[in-house]
């Protein structure tokens, strides 16, 4: 991978790094192929138990690679403008789900600019760490376009609210990091350079877990944020449940507790 660097600093948990810093991580086609590749190998890893997605740099992402540079993506050769710019579009769409998809919790790291496609990038993980230096925006309102762009139309209102979700989106002012973590977007807002310190922390902390645990975990997150009523949920979390007694791991936790030490658990 050309723009994208995957690393795994302790066990269970994989760092992946946008490594555009010379662009400030600008959505370039090739970075964003490479996302889609790093997180389709990490999906189904049996090691990793959680990612942390960051930039390198002094930003994590600036959105949109606006430079002009010749870099098409995939399926647009010999394409009219509407298709170009719609396999175009679909391109970036699935980076999205290829982050939000994944099976292992993701964690963004972030520090300078997260705007425009960086904002949806943050958006698309399940947790989020900011240092006082990150900044955010939905600013695609700001070129001519829909602040309704690569997921941030489902993920910011869920997040945040939709009332706040509307400001953000209809005016695209940027914000900074006290108002995020004011918002609930953030899990941790950190002092400046400790984003990446922190959010390794959360994995660790995830990493912890057993496989099975986290996995559905995630699965039943998600499927609870979209669920259309309460009795779907419960009726998806115990069969989650039943299914999870067979790992033994729950009569492991049971001993570890009376023995006063740590559950080793068993792998699926």
């Amino acid at each position: 991978m050309k723009f994208v660097c995957i690393e795994r600093p302790e066990p269970g948990v994989a760092t992946v790094s946008l490594d555009r810093p010379d662009r400030l991580n600008a959505l370039s086609p090739t970075l964003v192929e490479d996302v889609k590749e790093a997180f389709r190998a990490l999906h189904r890893e049996r090691d990793v138990r959680a990612i942390v997605l960051t930039g390198r740099g002094r930003g994590f992402c600036s959105g949109a690679d606006l430079s002009g540079d010749p870099d098409p993506a995939p399926d647009t050769e010999g394409r009219g403008r509407v298709g170009l710019v719609y396999r175009t579009q679909e391109h970036l769409a699935e980076m999205i789900l290829a982050i939000h998809e994944c099976e292992k919790p993701v964690i963004a790291a972030v520090h300078g600019a997260a705007v425009g496609g960086g904002l949806a990038l943050a958006l698309a993980c399940d947790l989020r760490v900011a240092d006082a230096t990150a900044r955010f925006g939905s600013v695609f309102i700001k070129v001519g376009l829909s602040s309704a762009d690569v997921g941030t139309s489902y993920l910011l209102p869920r997040l945040v609210g939709p009332t706040r979700a509307a400001e953000l989106m209809l005016t695209g002012r940027h914000f900074d990091a006290a108002e995020a973590d004011a918002f609930g977007l953030l899990n941790r807002l950190v002092p400046a350079g400790e984003h990446l310190t922190a959010a390794l922390d959360l994995a660790r902390a995830i990493a912890a877990n057993s496989e099975y645990g986290v996995w559905m975990t995630k699965k039943g997150l998600w499927s609870g944020v979209a669920a259309t009523s309460l009795r779907q949920q419960l009726e998806l979390e115990n069969r989650t449940q039943v299914l999870g007694t067979f790992t033994g791991n729950m009569t492991e936790a049971a001993a570890a507790f009376r023995e006063r030490r740590a559950p080793v658990w068993s792998d699926m």
